[in-house]
């Protein structure tokens, strides 16, 4: 994995820590397992991202830094990543999983029509809130899962050319 690009663009723990407002955590800050950018550290917190970055819920990055504080994942990308599902992103993203949850649970796709008012919010939000969030769900998982594992083989795969590239340069006696 590119360490040297993701140090230059992840807050370090010492401007985070400087945030008056974070301050009520305390000491859980200052664990050093949470800034470091190694194998699992990195690959815990794409599995963490990944997955709330899918489930359509307010305070996704509050969801994201508690789990990445409770598995010792790098706290700062976990956060990050959670922002794949932003406001430019969300609709195609929540609608893909509305349709993966009703294609699971057998239910029609409702066509899109949106009315702003109470009688059409109560009547919905069963129909599409039940696919939505199963999908949304299932999406989160098997992302989550794959980003995991992806990370683990490419970083795995980065390691062995690094060790390879010094093999041969190191002088045969």
């Amino acid at each position: 994995m590119p360490k040297k690009f993701m140090k230059r663009y992840l807050p370090t723990p010492e401007k985070v820590r400087s945030i008056r407002s974070l301050h009520f955590l305390g000491d859980i800050l200052h664990e050093p397992n949470l800034w470091h950018i190694n194998r699992h550290g990195v690959s815990r917190a794409f599995f963490i991202g990944i997955f709330w970055c899918f489930v359509p819920m307010p305070f996704q990055m509050v969801a994201a830094a508690f789990f990445a504080i409770w598995f010792n994942a790098n706290l700062p990308l976990s956060v990050a990543l959670v922002w794949i599902s932003n406001p430019l992103t969300m609709p195609p993203i929540f609608y893909f999983n509305y349709k993966i949850g009703a294609w699971i649970l057998g239910r029609p796709v409702i066509t899109f029509e949106f009315q702003l008012n109470w009688s059409w919010i109560s009547h919905r939000i069963v129909e599409i809130g039940i696919p939505l969030y199963f999908g949304s769900i299932i999406v989160a998982t098997v992302g989550a899962c794959v980003s995991y594992l992806v990370i683990q083989f490419l970083w795995r795969r980065k390691i062995r050319s690094d060790w390879s590239k010094r093999r041969q340069v190191r002088p045969t006696a």
